[in-house]
């Protein structure tokens, strides 16, 4: 029985088949990037490529990246027309400036985020636009706490219990943000509770394919035990209706690069 893909490796099949909820949710996002005929823009953490799809699909011409080589062959699959391509936002280098950055549900997964802004920056044209929306301070707390302590219960090694993720609050994102060369429109956090696919496997499957670093040196057995202590602990609050609800807490970004660039 398959269980759990290593960290660091992503099961593009999973994701796009029950997780589709992380692209439709995002068209506030697209709304505010408003891509225009002509622009020349790039997708940060593309993943299967439907966001990057929309964006070409309103006239520019896009690229997307990702670190993942299944994420980028599934787009490809699915977008041939479309230049993707694997890479790390941290050190991607462009000779052709871009007219706007756009990422969805990407920058919480990337370490170094002074140097992911810098590198941003570098990618866009004096007067170029960010826009991202990712995981803000608080983001999925009740569910790695739950994941915290079933971890300890079950006998995990204490390294298992490190935190992959980057949720930054908007005092903390906006300085990021100002000192690597940006003016900043808008940084604000939501609350965005997300009902999960799958109805009764939603949170199994969500721990599966985004926590897949809670399951290494995890033997089958306290593989299947962590799960259900898991759900245990969170029914209570995140089961409702047949269905599973994860706490999600977002930070939304709007900045552009200066036309006239200032030295920091």
């Amino acid at each position: 029985m398959k269980t759990v893909e290593k960290a660091g490796a992503w099961d593009a099949e999973a994701y796009d088949g029950r997780h589709s909820f992380v692209w439709k949710l995002a068209d506030h996002l697209l709304a505010m990037l408003a891509p225009q005929p002509g622009e020349r823009i790039l997708d940060v953490g593309s993943g299967t490529g439907h966001l990057t799809a929309r964006i070409a699909g309103a006239g520019a011409t896009v690229v997307g990246i990702d670190s993942s080589p299944d994420m980028v062959e599934e787009a490809r699959r699915h977008y041939p027309d479309i230049d993707f391509r694997c890479a790390d936002i941290r050190t991607f280098v462009t000779s052709e400036p871009f007219d706007a950055v756009f990422s969805n549900a990407t920058l919480h997964w990337v370490g170094e985020p002074k140097l992911t802004a810098f590198r941003i920056r570098e990618a866009l044209r004096p007067g170029g636009r960010f826009v991202a929306e990712f995981g803000a301070k608080g983001n999925i707390h009740s569910i790695t706490n739950a994941a915290t302590e079933a971890l300890e219960a079950v006998g995990a090694p204490p390294r298992n219990g490190r935190n992959l993720w980057y949720f930054p609050d908007e005092a903390e994102y906006r300085t990021i943000l100002n000192k690597a060369g940006f003016a900043v429109d808008v940084v604000r956090t939501t609350d965005r509770p997300t009902e999960l696919d799958d109805s009764e496997s939603g949170m199994k499957n969500w721990l599966t394919v985004f926590g897949r670093h809670y399951f290494e040196d995890l033997s089958p057995e306290q593989a299947s035990k962590f799960i259900e202590m898991v759900e245990a602990s969170l029914r209570p609050t995140l089961f409702q209706d047949g269905r599973w609800t994860a706490d999600y807490r977002r930070i939304l970004v709007a900045a552009y690069r200066p036309a006239i660039q200032q030295q920091f």
